[in-house]
């Protein structure tokens, strides 16, 4: 028996390179592997009262990234998060037994509690019952999560112990999170600061649809500095985040080129930047042309999609069949 993997991505704008090296490409390498359910959270992205006009764009744009970038509807579950009523059914039962205080501790609540005053919703504060209904609803046993997402993860696990505890009875394991290599990829931004992230300026991230010419342009006004002034120097954050990039697309010897200049005091970060674009150029090409021609293809994203909900389906209502019965729900 395969153990059950669950990973969800909110449908909030183009993915970018850190998504597609820190996530994707591990989802990957799951599909033969694992029991894999993979979703578009469309019901967490109403907590920020997305424009109706943008929300399916959005569904639409996920959807055609997770398929560019490898994720095989064939092998995978894949589906929208909105297509599966049981999901809010179990989300409900779940909030019976969630309690206000654990809730309003949640560091990630606190923050939007502070960055958004005017906008403290329940949606906001019941996020972590939202996404531990994700999971549970397939009992999965493995989350792929980053470290904004650990807590989350704890509370998933307790509201498991809880209703087992609560109706004697043990219906969901208690999931873990899990990673398929020691280390989560971090990708630097351009901005010489951070890893790279959707809430910063376009300007500072490389997304998967970008040109050649919007990758030349974004890379050429990477931060870097003056130049080291003696051999050897440690780099600065924006030039280790060049070779951290370069780590990524290009080959070894040129890699290896850039450093010998660097410590040698003579690099041009004109010419590294050139070749840096040049090389997330090939490397990204495939994955564009992929996403332009999926893009055109609605009948086969309609059926992608469709299909992916009947799956997730059988597995969710059994699911909530189990629950309603343990809960005390009978039909007359």
């Amino acid at each position: 028996m395969k153990d059950i993997v669950v990973s969800g991505a909110r449908p909030t704008g183009n993915l970018h390179l850190g998504n597609y090296l820190g996530a994707l490409k591990q989802f990957v390498a799951m599909q033969d592997s694992y029991n894999c359910y993979f979703f578009i959270a469309d019901y967490h992205s109403l907590t920020t009262h997305p424009n109706p006009k943008d929300l399916h764009q959005g569904v639409k744009t996920v959807l055609v990234e997770y398929l560019a970038c490898g994720v095989d509807p064939e092998k995978v579950t894949l589906y929208l998060q909105s297509d599966l009523v049981q999901i809010p059914e179990l989300y409900l039962f779940l909030n019976m037994h969630a309690y206000v205080g654990e809730l309003e501790r949640v560091p990630t609540f606190k923050e939007k509690v502070r960055t958004q005053p005017d906008n403290v919703n329940a949606g906001l504060l019941t996020y972590p019952t939202l996404m531990a209904a994700d999971i549970l609803i397939h009992k999965a046993t493995k989350v792929p999560v980053g470290k904004d997402q650990e807590q989350h993860l704890e509370l998933a696990r307790v509201y498991a112990r809880r209703f087992n505890y609560l109706y004697g009875a043990e219906i969901f394991p208690e999931p873990v999170a899990f990673n398929m290599g020691n280390d989560l990829v971090k990708v630097p931004g351009l901005n010489g600061a951070g890893k790279m992230s959707k809430s910063d300026d376009e300007s500072t991230s490389i997304f998967l649809k970008d040109s050649a010419k919007e990758l030349h342009k974004k890379i050429m006004r990477a931060v870097t500095d003056t130049g080291p002034t003696m051999e050897n120097q440690p780099k600065t954050e924006g030039v280790q985040n060049l070779f951290t990039l370069m780590s990524y697309v290009s080959d070894p010897e040129a890699i290896a080129y850039f450093e010998t200049e660097y410590n040698a005091m003579r690099i041009r970060y004109g010419d590294m930047k050139k070749q840096l674009a040049e090389d997330m150029n090939t490397y990204l090409t495939p994955i564009r042309e992929k996403i332009e021609e999926l893009s055109h293809n609605d009948a086969y994203l309609k059926r992608v999609a469709e299909e992916g909900a009947a799956k997730a389906r059988i597995s969710a209502q059994n699911t909530i069949d189990e629950v309603r019965a343990i809960v005390g729900f009978k039909s007359f």
